[in-house]
């Protein structure tokens, strides 16, 4: 289930606004599933490359890794709880905003250290192929396609 925070499917036209894209595997909460203060999200993603324009960098299998700003749990806990629903389902998502930190990749086999601050922006954006939003949109599609190739590579 998708909460209310997943701004249903939106268009990402010719500029798109979103700061990474992924492809979610898994989700862990930290401390525990009930009261997470850090979220680990794996999968495989695609971060703006923050200029104008709907440009990513490279798609990479990793984890992203966050804590929530004190004060914006409730949301942090919403958005992270929707990004859960949608691991393991092969679906395209966006969170966080082109021109504000969005947080860095993680290698595979690196230790969770140092989480990166939640980029809380517009909810989370489920991308799907057959949508009004994104017929015509093949820039947003094919990021969503190289993130699906970077999560069949070792």
């Amino acid at each position: 289930m998708l909460g209310a925070c997943v701004a249903a499917t939106v268009a990402v036209y010719a500029s798109d606004f979103t700061g990474v894209y992924a492809v979610v595997d898994k989700v862990v909460f930290e401390p525990s599933d009930t009261e997470p203060v850090r979220v680990q999200i794996w999968g495989a993603f695609a971060v703006s490359d923050g200029q104008k324009g709907s440009n990513y960098k490279p798609a990479e299998k990793g984890y992203l890794y966050y804590a929530c700003e004190t004060g914006k749990e409730s949301i942090c806990r919403n958005e992270w709880a929707d990004i859960k629903s949608v691991a393991g389902k092969d679906t395209g998502i966006g969170i966080g905003y082109r021109y504000s930190p969005v947080g860095r990749i993680r290698k595979t086999d690196e230790k969770p250290a140092t989480p990166d601050v939640y980029p809380i922006h517009a909810g989370v954006v489920k991308v799907e192929k057959k949508t009004p939003e994104t017929i015509g949109n093949s820039e947003t599609l094919k990021v969503i396609e190289g993130i699906r190739q970077a999560l069949k590579q070792r």
